[in-house]
């Protein structure tokens, strides 16, 4: 990650490769980035086993698919690529023993049934942690071995080609990589944009009920979801402690719930007076929630955090002291500022975290 932060080409070059190495471009076409990755690693595999002639070739391209074909952020590749290269190798291994000793003792009933005790063995440990680099070794036990019948130039041969097939999915797993924080960074921007357009319609008075609404609402709520999905490989990639993630996924929770809460409390959009005063009495802090909204969501997105550096302009509890109380709007008005509140400490949690997730 340090050499990726500074990382210097000529201005000329730069603009070349642009499309890449734009982190926003790159997010948006992760899927198609790891498609070509994928495709050019089994094209590796093909042309260096057929051009080598290596017998059994074809599971070193299976290989390469099981290793990185599921795989796309950089923050869990490393992880996930070592623990299906262990269990491929364990895998190899043991297949490898259980031919030999077929080809030494000639007991098939000796070769099935230490088959199934390791296998057993490998499925017992499949439930839990590590339970795919279990699952891994225990099919990989049947790719080198078969039932125990395959000559033992086989064996060996299929092993060649999975410990092939591992070093080069490792080795294409780490070309051009797709990190895991842009997709957090690009996904938070959007919620925060979400925000902002609920907000507006409730201080607006338009319908909160109709089909927009309710999908802005389904649409946030499954951000959700794929944001706490993230966390870790974002906190492995960019060295960000689980627990701050937490926090700012925290502060976004509070104010989606505090938004679907106003949208049930505001005054009755038909009497114009009440929304009047409402507009009147909150009018510094509709703005500075919007401000808020709007300025971290363009900070995450275009990775300038100068402007939310900036301190609160305007001082809501003072300006609040100084309002007259309308005692109809007493809730409403305190949910407001406590919003306005949860907002700003998410913009000071960006602000202390940005030097790590701004890459």
């Amino acid at each position: 990650m340090t050499a990726f932060r500074s990382l210097r080409l000529p201005p000329v070059l730069r603009r070349l490769l642009r499309p890449l190495l734009d982190p926003y471009r790159r997010y948006r076409n992760a899927r198609v980035i790891h498609a070509i990755r994928v495709s050019l690693g089994l094209l590796a595999t093909i042309l260096l086993t057929t051009g080598i002639n290596l017998p059994h070739g074809e599971w070193a391209s299976v290989t390469m698919l099981v290793v990185i074909g599921g795989l796309q952020h950089h923050g869990n590749i490393g992880k996930k690529a070592a623990e299906r290269a262990y269990g491929t190798l364990i895998g190899a291994a043991v297949g490898l023993l259980l031919v030999l000793q077929q080809a030494w003792l000639g007991l098939p009933w000796l070769t099935y049934f230490g088959m199934s005790v390791v296998c057993g063995f490998f499925s017992y440990h499949a439930i839990g942690k590590g339970g795919y680099t279990a699952l891994l070794s225990a099919i990989t036990v049947f790719i080198v071995a078969g039932h125990g019948d395959n000559p033992v130039t086989d064996g060996l041969w299929r092993t060649v080609d999975i410990l092939i097939g591992i070093v080069l999915a490792l080795a294409f797993s780490f070309a051009l990589p797709l990190y895991a924080v842009y997709s957090w960074r690009y996904k938070l921007a959007g919620a925060l944009r979400d925000c902002a357009s609920i907000y507006s319609r409730i201080i607006s008075g338009q319908s909160v009920t109709d089909d927009h609404y309710l999908k802005l609402l389904g649409h946030l709520n499954a951000v959700m979801v794929q944001l706490r999905s993230l966390m870790p490989s974002v906190s492995k990639e960019v060295r960000i402690s689980i627990t701050e993630l937490d926090a700012v996924q925290r502060n976004l929770r509070l104010c989606i719930s505090t938004l679907e809460i106003l949208a049930n409390t505001r005054p009755d959009t038909r009497d114009e007076q009440a929304m009047a005063q409402m507009q009147l009495a909150l009018k510094a802090e509709h703005r500075e929630i919007r401000r808020l909204l709007i300025g971290m969501a363009r900070a995450l997105q275009s990775g300038t955090t100068q402007r939310l550096e900036r301190n609160s302009s305007e001082p809501l509890l003072q300006n609040a002291m100084e309002t007259p109380v309308y005692s109809a709007l007493d809730g409403y008005r305190l949910l407001t500022r406590q919003l306005a509140s949860n907002l700003n400490e998410m913009r000071q949690r960006l602000v202390k975290s940005a030097p790590h997730w701004k890459i």
